[in-house]
């Protein structure tokens, strides 16, 4: 499970705080060929951490499609040498929809060449005065078009993100905007996958410094709650599975790679601010040393710094980490697990839970039988068929009061 952060933009979102670098024209080109130069060396350094447990590749950023498509080749060429080519069971691109209405088919013929077999578009409005104030580069046709060229293409699983919450966005536009999603297809049909995200304000973003200013101000919780609402409603009525708080997918197209996430599975990050997660005593970098208590995982970070991260002697050098305890491991477990329609294994939550809390939730119904039966009396925990428990979709929106009671 391969994660490559690619830390280019050519201009920043209003509410992104996600690391990233300015790059246009010529002098950008350069920059890509010398990234890429790095991202290789760290490829080759690292290939010892990498696993083929869960067998994808997913490469974001970023603006990933400010990349020519001889860098993707590049990367994957790697992979390959490093032993962990493809390929995948799902190899993920992300996409902004002007890049592809500029390049065209063509690029995206070249991506598939290379095995990409998913495509995660960032649509986030079809609203075009919302799409202005966010500052993306893309208006409502420019994404319809992006649609119809990575479906001509041959993209068969293409996934759209889209964005609510925003004190200018209304129920009607809101509920247009869905609509709109729903009808993107040039050929009829439906989205494999939308993941679809509150606006939240991130420190360090555009957004974080009007909030600071107060020329702007969050949306009522009244607002969002109903507008999720919304949306649950809305793509359940045409079929989407909603397996994940923020995420819906037609059958069988849930993301592989998202999922091993919220299954709390050790994944390798490349590229300056990247993140990765090891197993237990897992070998890191190329030496075969290994890092961490025994029979705990290991979180690493590679730092927010391109120029650092380009002329590293060792990735290393650029690189922090934390060794993670028992305690800590069973909270990220519960608060991973809890945002799916799977939930979490009953007596794992039994063990770790606050247990006032839990009962609580099991009486409230905010914790409810994977297969749709209230828990009821606690003992009931333990004893079949209540073997997992999640929180229901309709208590997803307030599921992180809920969870930070559990732990």
């Amino acid at each position: 499970m391969i994660y490559v952060h690619i830390p280019f933009c050519r201009s920043f979102c209003t509410y992104c705080d996600f690391y990233s670098e300015v790059a246009s024209g010529c002098r950008a080109d350069a920059g890509y060929e010398r990234f890429a130069d790095a991202l290789v060396r760290e490829i080759e350094e690292r290939a010892g951490e990498m696993s083929d447990d869960v067998n994808t590749l997913y490469i974001g950023g970023g603006t990933t499609s400010v990349l020519p498509v001889s860098v993707f080749m590049r990367i994957v060429s790697a992979l390959e040498t490093a032993g962990h080519g493809g390929p995948y069971d799902e190899f993920t691109v992300e996409v902004n929809p002007d890049d592809i209405v500029e390049k065209g088919p063509a690029y995206v013929e070249g991506l598939l060449e290379l095995g990409v077999n998913r495509v995660s578009m960032g649509v986030q409005s079809f609203d075009d005065e919302i799409l202005r104030w966010m500052n993306r580069r893309h208006d409502s046709a420019a994404a319809r078009k992006a649609y119809a060229i990575l479906e001509s293409a041959g993209v068969k699983n293409i996934s759209i993100d889209l964005i609510f919450g925003l004190p200018q966005l209304s129920d009607r536009q809101w509920r247009d905007t869905l609509d709109r999603a729903l009808e993107i297809s040039s050929v009829g049909v439906l989205p494999q996958h939308i993941s679809s995200y509150q606006l939240s304000v991130e420190p360090g973003s555009a957004l974080a410094g009007m909030v600071s200013r107060g020329v702007w101000s969050e949306a009522s919780e009244d607002l969002c709650a109903r507008q999720y609402d919304i949306l649950c409603e809305t793509l359940a009525s045409v079929g989407y599975d909603h397996y994940e708080i923020s995420n819906f997918a037609q059958p069988g197209h849930a993301a592989k790679h998202n999922s091993a996430y919220w299954r709390h599975l050790p994944y390798v990050g490349l590229g300056p601010g990247a993140h990765s997660f090891l197993a237990a005593g897992q070998p890191v970098g190329t030496n075969g040393r290994s890092v961490g208590v025994p029979g705990l995982p290991v979180r690493m970070w590679n730092n927010p710094d391109l120029n650092a991260y380009m002329h590293a002697a060792s990735f290393a050098d650029v690189r922090g980490f934390e060794e993670l305890t028992s305690e800590q491991l069973a909270l990220e477990h519960i608060m991973l697990a809890l945002r799916t329609s799977e939930g979490i294994d009953a007596a794992f939550l039994h063990a770790h839970a606050d247990q006032e809390a839990l009962a609580r939730a099991l009486s409230s119904g905010d914790l409810v039988s994977v297969t749709g039966n209230l828990a009821g009396a606690f003992g009931d925990l333990l004893t079949a068929p209540v073997d997992r428990l999640r929180i229901p979709e309709s208590r997803f929106f307030v599921s992180d009061s809920i969870i930070s009671e559990l732990v």
